[in-house]
């Protein structure tokens, strides 16, 4: 018998037919034996009605009512399914997270989980019943308020009771079946990953990949919790229960490094369109002009990411060019401006019509050439690199959004990503 922990998404809860395929997704597991737990999200669509309400009544909200409010979504999605358990005549009740509880930190809409106290659960779990828990939410100690995780937060909850309760595979079934090499809409022969390393899915979800929230692949690579990516939309008959011993039949497994026996030098290509460049023009080059710049952004919680410095041939002044995400721009734009005479810039530009193309792969390490490959596929095809970034598992180029689809494309053949090439 194995402890599991399954996660579904807004998509896989969207309306009454769909939670009732998750029930039968559920009984599957409770079928075969196992010990089960349920996190879900709110039905698609949910979540942003009622942030859209708030907004309505108060653009300028108190974030502890704010949580209040948006963590009603996961309450339905959580009862709704318990009913449907109680249906196919399976045990099971629904838990809120301060009912659990799930401990917080107190920073509302973007809330840290402290600690779980797992005993209720596990109580619970030892009787045969079905835990169908709210992901997204926690309550905070100071106050004893609901907080909400921030979004894709039920991800998140998922690891975090899965790792409180000792789980053996923490399954996330989303509405694809399993992690690719890059976005099939993109490039249609891409192929599934049967196993991809914590690091890997790290920077495929930093850097554009929806797939999983990044905090619930930290928490899983901390803990050494196997995560399993899986498709809700699967027949649940055609799937099998959880077996630890081969897990590796449906679905993609986030796991160590050391798990994984065939690691190839690149395991996929992720864009992110969600950048903005903004460029600096004629600072003056001199010691302490760059914390000038970034001091103030850091200070208004602007995350500045891809950074370029271009220095005049007479070395007086330089050309600063960095990126922000696109949401942020208006507001990086508006703390440069305000420091624009401390650090005497000539003028100001920004755009949004940029997209970071990432090649990710733990076998970078130990290979030569990635990068190389990387900018001679680029230039062959009259793509010009406007800046670069890299990290020990990972490069990225921002280039002009027009040619996302062709660089990713490119890219992924150049790799030997295909489905075709790869079998």
């Amino acid at each position: 018998m194995a402890v599991v922990v399954m996660k579904f998404g807004g998509t896989s809860v969207a309306n009454i037919e769909r939670i009732k395929n998750v029930a039968r997704h559920v009984k599957r597991e409770v079928d075969a034996g196992n010990s089960v737990a349920v996190v879900v999200s709110a039905m698609a669509g949910t979540t942003n009605q009622l942030v859209e309400w708030v907004r309505e009544i108060s653009p300028l909200h108190d974030a502890r009512e704010y949580d209040a409010i948006v963590a009603s979504g996961e309450q339905i999605s959580a009862g709704l399914l318990a009913l449907a358990l109680h249906k196919l005549g399976i045990s099971a009740r629904s838990w809120q997270g301060w009912q659990i509880p799930i401990i917080t930190c107190d920073t509302h809409g973007a809330a840290r989980i402290n600690r779980i106290d797992p005993e209720k659960l596990k109580k619970r779990l030892s009787r045969g019943e079905v835990a169908v828990v709210t992901g997204f939410q926690g309550i905070e100690q100071s106050h004893q308020r609901i907080a909400t995780l921030g979004r894709g937060g039920s991800d998140t909850s998922a690891a975090a009771v899965a790792v409180a309760l000792g789980a053996d595979v923490c399954d996330i079934y989303t509405d694809v079946d399993g992690v690719y090499t890059t976005d099939p809409r993109i490039v249609p022969t891409a192929r599934r990953l049967a196993r991809i390393s914590y690091e890997e899915m790290l920077e495929m979800a930093s850097l554009g990949s929806k797939v999983l929230q990044t905090r619930s692949v930290e928490l899983a690579m901390v803990h050494g919790l196997r995560l399993r990516v899986l498709s809700s939309l699967t027949e649940p008959e055609n799937m099998p229960a959880v077996d630890v011993d081969r897990l590796d039949e449906y679905g993609t497994i986030v796991c160590s490094e050391d798990e994984i026996v065939e690691q190839q030098v690149v395991s996929g290509i992720a864009y992110a369109k969600n950048e903005a460049k903004v460029t600096i023009l004629k600072v003056e080059d001199k010691p302490g002009v760059s914390a000038r710049i970034f001091g103030p952004l850091a200070d208004a919680s602007i995350n500045v990411d891809m950074i370029v410095q271009n220095v005049t041939p007479d070395g007086k002044f330089t050309d600063m060019t960095f990126t922000v995400d696109s949401t942020e721009l208006p507001r990086a734009l508006e703390v440069l401006r305000r420091v624009s005479e401390d650090i005497g810039c000539h003028e100001i530009i920004s755009s949004d019509n940029v997209v970071k193309i990432s090649v990710i792969g733990v076998g970078m390490r130990s290979h030569a050439g990635v990068a190389a490959i990387m900018f001679d596929t680029l230039a062959k095809k009259g793509i010009n690199i406007i800046a670069i970034s890299t990290s020990e598992i990972k490069i990225s180029v921002l280039i002009d959004s027009d040619y996302a689809e062709l660089a990713v494309r490119s890219l992924h053949e150049a790799y030997g990503l295909d489905a075709e090439e790869a079998s």
